[in-house]
């Protein structure tokens, strides 16, 4: 991701709308424009920086015990086929409930603190990881693999040293695609039960019809999931360098 393009994007769509609230006189209780959003953030600033800390918090455990099971789980997969059979189904089941469904129960189970929306991240996060990983190991040249076998390499051994580098541009992929998804799971966890977050400020602001300050919220929101993105994204590409001398013969 291109830092200056985003900024000139998000600039763009800040003009979008500012040019959509002027020309359609929309009063500013359905669609405040982005000087009275700016001028409330501005007001509400400890407060939204207050409640945006618990979010990042929830978001960042979410998406380290997400990756970590996730990968886990990928791997467990391809080390074993008794796993995988038994494994896959149960991965599949849990992404067809939806997980708004689940919130109810896992603020019920785990009740109304940062436990109950860090699952909800964590239900959200792992599936991409877990199906990208082992797509990738699954996918690895089969031309290594018989190299690897010619030469009496272990299971094990080409399992450490084949299959899982060889996944990591994939594994990379299902990590940037987690971290996009990833406030999903908190921010509807503070909407069904919690005390704090940025979830929990725009219910709040939108029951009070302060459509200005729920705005305020989105866009800290909006803020904290594309610098987290961004920052992954940059860690990710360091580490797959090699995935970028591919794609452009070049060094990075």
């Amino acid at each position: 991701m291109n830092l200056k393009r985003l900024i000139i994007i998000a600039t763009g769509l800040v003009f979008m709308w500012q040019g959509i609230v002027f020309l359609t006189g929309v009063p500013h209780y359905i669609l405040p424009g982005p000087l009275r959003v700016a001028e409330a953030a501005f007001l509400n600033w400890d407060t939204l920086l207050s409640h945006a800390l618990t979010t990042l918090f929830e978001v960042i455990l979410g998406l380290l015990l997400g990756t970590v099971i996730g990968a886990s789980c990928a791997v467990s997969m391809m080390a074993s086929r008794a796993v995988m059979r038994w494994l896959l189904p149960v991965l599949v089941i849990s992404q067809a409930v939806p997980v708004f469904a689940l919130a109810p129960i896992l603020v019920l189970w785990l009740g109304y603190g940062m436990s109950s929306k860090i699952g909800m991240a964590v239900l959200i996060i792992f599936f991409p990881v877990t199906a990208a990983f082992y797509d990738g190991m699954r996918s690895t040249e089969p031309e290594w693999l018989e190299l690897a076998r010619v030469m009496d390499a272990t299971p094990l051994s080409i399992l450490l040293h084949i299959r899982i580098p060889a996944a990591m541009p994939s594994f990379a992929s299902g990590l940037r695609v987690a971290t996009a998804v990833a406030p999903i799971g908190a921010v509807v966890g503070e909407w069904v039960g919690s005390s704090s977050g940025l979830g929990f400020f725009m219910l709040h602001a939108n029951a009070r019809m302060r459509i200005d300050v729920m705005f305020s919220a989105l866009a800290v929101l909006a803020v904290l999931a594309v610098g987290l993105y961004f920052i992954v994204d940059k860690t990710m590409t360091k580490i797959v360098y090699w995935q970028k001398v591919e794609e452009t013969g070049e060094e990075p």
